[in-house]
């Protein structure tokens, strides 16, 4: 049987610099409380706290429980793979899709995150002014004048914000450590104080089920659904948490990590979207269905803009996990001459500004469509890269050949292009947008995540290569150290 090449060629300064480069063993910082606090922020997102789906309360928690029983194998999976190789996760696509062919991947992934980062920005700017304008009334002023859809206040909170972010990224992958570490803890405590004053203001008097409750076959396609929705939320983080892992202490760290930072704490956040959202509850005259609401429901100025900040403070971890550290890899990996991890996260969040992402928000079409399509990929592109390293080559990869550009390399596959990968991506990302987007198929498009990606794991074991045997050989000599981040 033919053996695989071994790739021995010196790295091509078009496929390799420091922060393409895999990691060492030696020197890695992220342990289990560091990808549980990931998950700590990342599972509270504000965007999240919409999920009711007209379920009663324990039909909320088992639909989240099943979603994040789910979530926790497939982190588990893609997580092994970058601890294994300490690769992150344009270089990780070269294995399926070629040493060129994975700028697909990674660009898709990363004009997803870029868009999201803006437009997580623009929210959390409209926390900060409301904290603003909580503590100087007078800048009041300042939101009757805009330019280019935002007030001159809005420019102000999105600008400031914007550099908090960057500086923090300006530290690489050990800031963003850092950062979440601390965030973690304070995002959580600031949830359950949140939940308690509701419950204190409500006297406890929530509704647990809704009215007209479905019962019987129909209760669990919707809690299916439900539980399949909240994986498809994490698939676009799913597909790029090697970016993270690679630093990771052990494989130990990334299970432990994932299982209480998935399991534990997407029922606690269930907790919380039923005593937030359990029966419309209201204070006030406001509708509570999110803690936003619930700030905004504080009488006493000192502890709102506590409970701001600590809002504040959730969605620039989300931002900075989520929709930052992949963008910065996949333009590293896309000019990796001049764009290293810190140069490539400034002009990423320059894109995030260009683009007047409060203008993006406001448009159903953008949202719905085209970063709807966009994300709608990410599941086939997601079982593509999964279902190459684990079912076709079993975990045996090359890693010296994934920085060469000779012909004779494992992964130059034709002109640098894997065409088996694409032409699985094709049919397979039709199916998922289909299903996503076709209204005769609306029944069924809550699984859209799950079919694109079934279809793309299935053709990718069809049109393997058969009687190819593959051979692991180790990036060490490749390696950089992981500590001082990327």
């Amino acid at each position: 049987m033919p053996v695989t090449q071994d790739g021995a060629d010196a790295p091509s300064p078009r496929l390799y610099n420091r922060d393409l480069a895999p990691t060492t063993v030696e020197g890695r910082s992220w342990k289990a409380y560091n990808i549980f606090t990931l998950w700590a922020v990342d599972v509270h997102s504000l965007g999240n706290y919409g999920f009711a789906l007209g379920l009663g309360a324990w039909q909320i928690l088992v639909s989240l429980g099943i979603g994040a029983l789910v979530l926790f194998v497939l982190l588990t999976v893609a997580g092994y793979m970058g601890y294994r190789t300490g690769l992150p996760f344009p270089v990780m696509s070269r294995i399926a899709f070629g040493v060129r062919g994975a700028q697909l991947p990674a660009l898709v992934r990363g004009a997803v995150a870029i868009a999201w980062f803006g437009i997580q920005t623009y929210l959390a700017t409209r926390v900060l002014v409301v904290m603003v304008l909580a503590v100087a009334p007078s800048a009041g002023a300042l939101e009757q004048v805009s330019f280019l859809g935002l007030s001159v206040l809005g420019w102000i909170c999105f600008v400031v914000l914007w550099v908090v972010q960057v500086a923090i990224l300006l530290r690489g992958m050990d800031g963003i450590r850092r950062y979440e570490a601390v965030a973690g803890p304070i995002v959580l405590v600031t949830l359950a104080v949140l939940a308690g004053w509701v419950l204190w203001q409500t006297g406890g008097d929530i509704a647990l089920s809704v009215p007209e409750p479905l019962t019987g076959g129909a209760m669990w396609v919707q809690i299916l659904a439900g539980a399949s929705l909240w994986t498809a939320i994490y698939g676009t983080f799913v597909l790029n948490f090697c970016d993270f892992t690679r630093g990771a202490v052990s494989t130990g760290a990334v299970r432990r990590g994932s299982f209480w930072g998935i399991l534990p704490n997407t029922l606690f956040f269930g907790v919380v979207v039923v005593v937030l959202a359990g029966g419309q509850l209201r204070i006030g005259g406001q509708v509570i269905s999110s803690p936003a609401d619930v700030v905004n429901t504080i009488p006493n100025t000192p502890l709102l803009l506590v409970a701001s900040a600590a809002l504040l403070i959730l969605t620039i971890a989300v931002n900075l996990m989520a929709n930052f550290v992949a963008p910065c890899y996949a333009l590293s990996n896309l000019f990796p001459r001049v764009l290293d991890f810190r140069r490539a996260g400034v002009v990423s969040a320059l894109i995030g500004l260009i683009i007047l992402p409060w203008n993006l928000y406001d448009s159903p079409v953008v949202i719905t469509y085209f970063l709807g399509v966009l994300g709608a990929l990410l599941g086939p592109l997601f079982r593509i890269v999964m279902a190459d390293y684990w079912l076709v080559r079993r975990g045996r990869i090359d890693v010296p050949a994934l920085y060469t550009e000779a012909s004779t390399g494992a992964y130059h596959y034709r002109g640098g292009v894997n065409r088996r990968a694409v032409a699985v991506f094709v049919p397979s990302a039709v199916v998922a947008v289909a299903v996503g987007f076709v209204p005769a198929l609306e029944p069924v498009a809550p699984f859209s995540w799950f079919l694109g990606a079934g279809v793309a794991a299935l053709l990718t074991v069809l049109v393997a290569p058969r009687g190819r045997t593959y051979r692991a050989v180790s990036g060490e000599p490749l390696a950089v150290a992981p500590a001082g981040g990327h």
